[in-house]
């Protein structure tokens, strides 16, 4: 989806003879490839995340984000492998993908609002150092009336991907039919790790995946969710960084001479610069593939529409 369709449309131009159905052997090798793409990614990430780890990191939640314009980079190889154009989708398979980009778009949007609110926080402490030197009791209280977590307003529910209705069973349609399961059991579960880690609300998270039952089709996915839904459930997931400013945020309220409150402030205020430069660059990154898939997804409609024309 990162600008899918121009991506698809290249590769293409470069194929010079008239595109025929393949073998099934040959379909099914390209199905295959296409999994192991997605399993490589996804079991970086799991060598990336120690075993036993009570927090993640940012460092970790942003290269989480950036396994969906990997996996929409493996997608694009494999329709074009498979000599199947999006134009030559049947209606099924075009509603399907532009069903999961909406949804996508929906779930980049809520983490920008739980981006925008660790910024809010980060405003509210940097104003509350302040006046530590004029007022050190009043930026105290300041802090003590900061809230770190968010809850994770309009979630809706994603459709088990697995449902009911008539799915195809041969050919190209149901190659790229089994690979959108994978696309989207991938990229939803990247959206709600971090969601979750951003907004520290652990009960979303289990009600996201209460809703969302049997949506993963990647046993790598199964097996890291796994790992964090345990976390979740036993510790509760906040970002390590977000950790480190809260109990931070707390040494300072517990302060109670002007020097302690003194030297808590400037040790804050070298976390807050920190935390101020991973916001941004998370945030570029959220706003960069919601860009890019917003941009795919209207051309692949403008080709619709001239389809029809």
């Amino acid at each position: 989806m990162v600008l899918m369709a121009e991506r698809i449309s290249k590769l293409y131009s470069k194929m010079e003879n008239h595109h025929q159905h393949q073998q099934p052997e040959a379909l099914s090798a390209s199905l295959q490839a296409f999994r192991s793409d997605v399993s490589n990614c996804v079991h970086q990430l799991c060598l990336d995340l120690k075993p036993g780890s009570e927090i993640l990191s940012f460092s970790w939640v942003l290269q989480c984000f950036q396994l969906i314009p990997s996996i929409n980079k493996a997608f694009a190889k494999l329709v074009v492998d498979i000599d199947y154009h999006m134009s030559k989708w049947k209606s099924q398979s075009v509603e399907e993908y532009l069903k999961y980009s909406l949804s996508l778009l929906d779930l980049l949007n809520s983490i920008s609002s739980s981006l925008s609110h660790l910024e809010r926080v980060r405003l509210s402490l940097a104003h509350s150092l302040s006046l530590v030197e004029s007022s050190p009791s009043s930026a105290i209280e300041h802090i003590k009336a900061i809230k770190f977590n968010s809850s994770i307003k309009n979630f809706k529910g994603q459709d088990n991907i697995d449902d009911e209705k008539e799915r195809p069973c041969s050919g190209e349609e149901w190659i790229i039919d089994q690979a959108l399961i994978e696309l989207k059991s991938v990229g939803f579960w990247v959206c709600y790790v971090l969601l979750t880690g951003l907004s520290g609300d652990a009960k979303a998270y289990l009600e996201m995946r209460k809703s969302t039952t049997g949506m993963f089709s990647n046993s790598s996915v199964i097996k890291l969710d796994m790992s964090i839904s345990e976390a979740v459930m036993d510790r509760g997931v906040v970002l390590k960084e977000v950790k480190e400013l809260k109990d931070a945020a707390d040494c300072i309220a517990a302060a109670t001479a002007n020097e302690k409150v003194s030297y808590r402030a400037e040790e804050m205020q070298r976390r807050l610069k920190a935390f101020e430069q991973l916001l941004d660059g998370l945030d570029k990154e959220v706003n960069s593939l919601f860009s890019k898939i917003l941009a795919g997804r209207n051309e692949l409609l403008d080709g619709i529409r001239h389809t029809k024309q």
